[in-house]
C-alpha cells in the first residue's frame, strides 16, 4: 500500500495544533473536580507502577489515557498532608506536626481551599477521613464543605484517638460515621459506603447543573488490614499471610470502585468538563510479609523507606490527572511538584477568588505544566519532615528524620545526600563527595525551620479530657438515637 507523505504530514500538522489547542486556556476553564487520595497506598501498590501481584485494572486504564506527575511528593503521614492541600501551606505552618494528640488540628486563621471554591460557586463535598481536627470548630462542615461524610480521629476504629465509640468492635464493616451535623449507622465495607455516598452527591450536582468539587478521601488501605473475604480469597490462596491479603484486598476494592465512578460519569456524560485526579497521601506501609511461610519484602518501585520515613519511599507517591479532551493522555511530566501546589492550581482553574487577608500560599499553579509539559520550571527546594516528637521535645527534633529534596538530589538527617536522578532508590550516600551540593541545602532548612516554629500553634496542648465526637454520640444516642442512613447503591463488594 502506497501513502501519500505529504498528505499524512498535513495531517499530522493539523492533529498536533488541534491537540495543543485542546489543552491551552486551563485559567478559569471551571472544571468539575473529583479529587480520590487514597491512605498509606505507596507508589508501588498499583499494577501498572509495576506491582505484579495486585491487580488494579481501572486505575491501570486511567493512568494510560492521564497526564502523569512523576515526581510529585506529599508529607510523611496522613493529617499533614491533607493539611498542606487544605492550606497550600507546609503542614507546620498551619499546625499539623503529628497526627495525633490535637496536633492534627488545622489552624483556625486557616482559608481553606474548599471555601475558596465556594467563592466560584463551586458545591463541596467530602467522603471519608477528614482528620484534621474533630472539635466542631475544627471540622469540615464548618471549613467550607457543603456536604460531609466522615469517620473521626486518623482512621475508623481509633476509638482511644477520637474515632466514634462503636467502631471499635466492627472494624471497616457498618460503621457509625458523621452526616453533616447528624451522627449514621451505615451498611456495608467503609470504602463502598464512601464511593456510593460520593457518587450520589455528584449527581445531584449534575442534574442540578452545579460546579462541584468531590473530594473522595479513604481510609484504605490503612491499618487495620481489613477488606471483604471475596478481596481476600485470592491473596489467600496464593499463600500471603491475613494482613498482606487484607491490605491487597482493600487495594482492589477500591480499584472496583474507581471503576465504576469511570462508567458512571461516562454514562452520566459527565467526562467532557469534569477533571479526575487519582493520588495517595503518603508512601506504603506493610512493606513486608510472608508468602507460604516465608518472608518476603513487598515491591515498593524501588524506593527506599515507606510511609514516616524521610526517604522517597515516605512521600514520592502517584499523581495522575484525567480530563477528557482538555489534558494531554498518557504524558509524564518529570518536574519536581508537591502537595502544596494543588491549591493554587484549582483557584487558578476555577476562578476563585481569594481573600486580601489569608495565609500565603507556598505552592505554585501546575497549569503552565499541564498546557505544556516541557515548560520552564524553574527548580525548587522542599521540605519534608516526618513530625512526630514527642511533646516537649522539639528542640531535638530538628534534624531528625527530616530532608530537602530539589530536582536532583535528595538532603536526608544532616548527614546523607542522594543523586535521585540517577540513583532514585537511594541507594549511595554522596555527602562526603559532594560538600558544595550539601551547603545548599544547609542553611535554607535551617531557616526554614526556625521560621515555621512560631506556626506550630498546637505544640504543648494540654490533653483534652473527653474527645469531641464521643461527646456528641453520647449526647444524640440519648436524645433520639442514631438513624439509619443509606444511599443509592452504585457499587458493592465481590460475592
Amino acid at each position: 500500500m502506497k501513502y501519500n507523505l505529504k498528505l499524512l504530514f498535513l495531517l499530522s500538522i493539523i492533529f498536533t495544533n488541534t491537540n495543543q489547542a485542546q489543552i491551552k486556556k486551563l485559567t478559569n476553564s471551571r472544571p468539575n473536580i473529583i479529587f480520590v487520595m487514597t491512605d498509606d497506598q505507596g507508589m508501588g501498590d498499583l499494577s501498572c507502577m509495576g506491582n505484579k501481584v495486585v491487580n488494579t485494572p481501572n486505575i491501570d486504564k486511567f493512568y494510560t489515557k492521564s497526564t502523569r506527575f512523576t515526581e510529585y511528593h506529599v508529607s510523611p503521614t496522613c493529617a499533614p498532608t491533607r493539611a498542606a492541600i487544605m492550606s497550600g501551606r507546609h503542614e507546620f505552618r498551619v499546625g499539623v506536626t503529628h497526627t495525633i494528640l490535637e496536633r492534627e488540628r488545622m489552624a483556625l486563621d486557616i482559608f481553606t481551599l474548599p471555601q475558596a471554591l465556594q467563592s466560584a460557586k463551586y458545591k463541596t463535598g467530602i467522603f471519608g477521613k477528614w482528620h484534621l481536627g474533630d472539635a466542631d470548630e475544627y471540622l469540615p462542615q464548618n471549613r467550607g464543605f457543603d456536604e460531609v461524610l466522615i469517620h473521626g480521629s486518623g482512621g475508623i476504629g481509633q476509638v482511644t484517638l477520637g474515632d466514634f465509640p462503636p467502631n471499635k468492635d466492627n472494624v471497616y464493616f457498618d460503621n457509625v460515621l458523621l452526616h453533616n451535623q447528624t451522627i449514621v449507622q451505615t451498611k456495608g465495607f467503609c470504602t463502598d459506603v464512601f464511593f456510593n455516598a460520593a457518587l450520589e452527591w455528584t449527581k445531584k450536582q449534575i442534574d442540578a447543573k452545579k460546579s462541584y468539587f468531590t473530594y473522595i478521601a479513604l481510609n484504605a488501605p490503612h491499618a487495620p488490614l481489613v477488606a471483604p473475604e471475596a478481596y481476600k480469597k485470592r491473596f489467600l490462596e496464593l499463600g500471603y499471610d491475613e494482613s498482606t491479603a487484607g491490605r491487597y484486598g482493600m487495594i482492589e476494592n477500591i480499584d472496583d470502585n474507581f471503576g465504576v465512578l469511570m462508567q458512571k460519569l461516562i454514562e452520566w456524560k459527565a467526562l467532557d468538563n469534569t477533571l479526575v485526579i487519582f493520588t495517595t497521601d503518603n508512601g506504603a506501609t506493610h512493606l513486608s510479609g510472608t508468602l507460604n511461610g516465608k518472608k518476603v519484602s513487598h515491591y515498593n518501585a524501588g524506593l527506599k523507606g515507606g510511609k514516616n520515613s524521610p526517604y522517597e519511599g515516605g512521600n514520592h507517591v502517584p499523581f495522575f490527572w484525567y480530563w477528557k479532551g482538555k489534558l494531554s493522555e498518557g504524558v509524564d511530566i518529570n518536574q519536581l511538584t508537591a502537595q502544596i501546589d494543588i491549591y493554587q492550581t484549582f483557584v487558578d482553574l476555577t476562578g476563585a477568588q481569594l481573600p486580601k487577608k489569608m495565609q500565603p500560599l507556598e505552592g505554585r499553579s501546575l497549569l503552565p505544566l499541564l498546557e505544556n509539559p516541557k515548560t520552564k520550571w524553574d527548580d525548587r527546594l522542599l521540605f519534608t519532615h516526618c513530625g512526630r516528637w514527642d511533646s516537649g521535645k522539639i528542640d531535638e527534633a530538628k534534624y531528625d528524620k527530616f530532608a530537602v529534596r530539589n530536582q536532583k538530589w535528595r538532603f536526608v538527617n544532616n548527614d546523607e545526600l542522594y543523586d535521585i536522578e540517577n540513583d532514585p532508590g537511594e541507594t549511595k550516600n554522596l555527602f562526603k563527595l559532594h560538600p558544595e551540593v550539601v551547603a545548599t541545602f544547609k542553611t535554607p532548612y535551617s531557616n526554614w525551620w526556625d521560621e515555621s516554629i512560631p506556626l506550630m500553634v498546637n505544640e504543648n496542648r494540654s490533653k483534652i479530657k473527653e474527645h469531641p465526637l464521643h461527646v456528641r454520640y453520647n449526647k444524640q444516642l440519648a436524645e433520639k438515637g442514631i438513624p439509619e442512613w443509606n444511599p443509592i447503591t452504585f457499587s458493592s463488594p465481590k460475592k
